[in-house]
């Protein structure tokens, strides 16, 4: 149950605490006093949007935070599976909204998404407005009334996870099937670009290779005779460089022997002598290997001019985007050659996807035909208590394909009058009875839900006389279960409260605030007095207030 809401900062409210009670907690106050600030402030920690035009002072954060006790509720696995802390018995949620519109959200001081926090607060609070009413005519809400009935969680959750897996399956053999097709299109063309590549017989660096091959052949002449020059230049009968430097070292070993600061220096040119005659064998055994040969530099252009057709045609490169390209033609063939055992093995996945979502979409809906039962069996009597004694109420079930809810298309209706056919909600009822009708229907959920908190936020609207203390009578047996928040304009409903909150705005010298007091019991009495006379407060007033009350408690007895 809400146990405490803490708002700063926001709206007309700078600091407000309000401490919250088991039972009926009625909420009143004059029209524009803050109630529905309140609630804004709530809906944050149930992870609606927040808005930065809400923050009252600009330069300062806004802040909520609530405090619930959760010690009944076996919620721990949540706070196990999203890694939040686990405070025994308490939970502790906070929004803080910054002046640049940002927001985080808290759990027991650690931060979580909007995401999960909202997911968390669907098992503690329910809030109930007149704009709530809109949801009766959609289908998606008609049955998940019938699945809180029923309790299905568990297999709704087991069953969506059984229609992704279908759907998944589904989606791939599809994709499959398309890409088969596309290739099976293009079969012929894969194949004779792929006979044309395999017959070219392409080697990985290829195309470099033989690059280089022809720059030697075709320059064969002129490089022949530039090595020749080197090999005189180093190795000639006559004065060549070899020659020289073997008496610069002969000459150098001699001074040595007197001369230590030359020491070594016949050892280096002895080296370097070592390396010039080996560089002279290389370029020596090189030129003798050049010879010009017009046949094979035609044979490695025809080669090359064969692969740079190739490279223009497949708009690449290289010879190794070819390859690469060979292998993809290769793999899409593979793909074809093989795609009929591949498709009918994932058709078989799909059918028994298909067929474990189905038996679990069929049990789905015998529980919510059963629950519906139920659900009609509890209604009803609800129905005729609130004023509509000649409700008449079905549910029509309609098979369809498996979605993401099951295989059930469900729809209500409604008479409310006397040999009036059945008919939709939205084409049969009035706004008051599609009020009344929520509310019957939040008491039968509420008893299947295990829900910590509900709040009705004005759903009493355009209601008076015997059907007011009725909804009142109706609020107060849902509060012997659970904690039910009520704000409310009718003294017949607040007569019910077992505690009770009044909002009200006040103006110091420089702002306008919403303050919420507690009232107790005479107090209680004064402001359902003063909701039944206006603003003439009188004794007549106090004493029909304090009759209201006492029939209030007494009808809760009897009831």
């Amino acid at each position: 149950m809400l146990k405490r809401l803490s708002i700063s900062n926001y709206a007309l409210i700078d600091q407000l605490e309000i401490d919250f009670e088991q039972g009926l907690t009625i909420i009143t106050g004059e029209t524009g006093a803050g109630k529905s600030i309140i609630l804004g402030a709530l809906s944050l920690i149930l992870g609606e949007r927040a808005d930065s035009s809400s923050i009252r002072d600009k330069e300062r954060k806004t802040v909520v935070e609530a405090t619930f006790d959760i010690k009944s509720y076996n919620l721990k696995p949540f706070f196990d599976e999203n890694d939040i802390d686990y405070y025994n018995g308490e939970l502790i949620a906070r929004r803080e909204i910054n002046p640049n519109g940002r927001s985080r959200a808290f759990v027991n001081d650690g931060v979580v998404s909007l995401a999960t926090l909202r997911e968390l607060m669907t098992h503690l609070v329910d809030i109930h407005s007149q704009h709530s009413n809109m949801l009766l005519a959609q289908p998606s809400f008609q049955l998940s009334i019938l699945d809180n009935i029923a309790g299905n969680q568990e297999s709704l959750d087991k069953y969506q996870k059984l229609y992704s897996q279908y759907k998944a399956t589904e989606k791939l053999l599809n994709e499959l099937r398309a890409n088969d097709e596309r290739n099976r299109s293009e079969e012929d063309y894969l194949r004779f670009q792929l006979s044309q590549l395999q017959e070219t017989n392409l080697k990985p660096g290829e195309d470099e290779e033989l690059e280089q091959q022809q720059r030697r052949l075709a320059n064969a002449t002129s490089l022949k005779e530039d090595l020749w020059k080197v090999i005189i230049t180093l190795n000639s009968e006559e004065n060549s460089v070899l020659e020289q430097l073997q008496d610069v070292r002969n000459t150098l070993s001699t001074a040595e022997g007197n001369l230590d600061e030359i020491a070594g220096m016949s050892e280096r040119v002895n080296n370097a002598l070592i390396d010039l005659k080996d560089i002279a064998q290389s370029v020596s055994a090189v030129e003798e290997s050049l010879n010009s040969d017009p046949a094979m530099l035609q044979q490695v252009e025809d080669r090359l001019n064969t692969i740079y057709s190739l490279e223009r045609k497949h708009n690449v490169k290289s010879v190794d985007e070819l390859l690469q390209l060979q292998a993809q033609y290769q793999q899409r063939l593979a793909a074809i050659d093989s795609s009929d055992e591949r498709i009918s093995a994932m058709q078989e996945q799909l059918e028994q996807h298909k067929q474990a979502a189905t038996e679990l979409a069929l049990i789905l809906s015998r529980q919510r035909k059963k629950a519906s039962e139920q659900f009609i069996s509890l209604l009803l009597p609800l129905a005729q208590y609130l004023s509509m004694k000649n409700l008449q109420f079905n549910i029509d079930f309609k098979a369809v394909e498996l979605n993401a809810t099951g295989a059930d298309s469900i729809e209500f209706l409604f008479a409310f009058n006397k040999n009036q056919a059945l008919m939709p909600v939205k084409d049969t009822a009035s706004g008051g009875e599609i009020s009344r009708l929520m509310l019957c229907i939040k008491s039968v959920i509420a008893r299947s839900m295990n829900l910590p908190t509900i709040i009705f936020d004005e759903v009493d609207t355009g209601v008076s006389g015997e059907t007011a203390h009725k909804i009142g009578d109706l609020m107060g047996e849902i509060a012997s279960n659970i904690q039910v928040i009520a704000i409310t304009h009718l003294p017949q409903v607040a007569s019910h409260g077992t505690s009770h909150l009044r909002v009200f705005k006040s103006d110091t010298s420089t702002q306008t605030v919403t303050s919420v007091e507690r009232l107790n019991d005479e107090e209680h009495v004064t402001e359902i007095a003063r909701m039944l006379s206006g603003s003439g407060l009188n004794k007549a007033a106090i004493e029909n207030a304090r009759s209201l009350i006492s029939l209030a408690r007494s009808r809760g007895k009897t009831k």
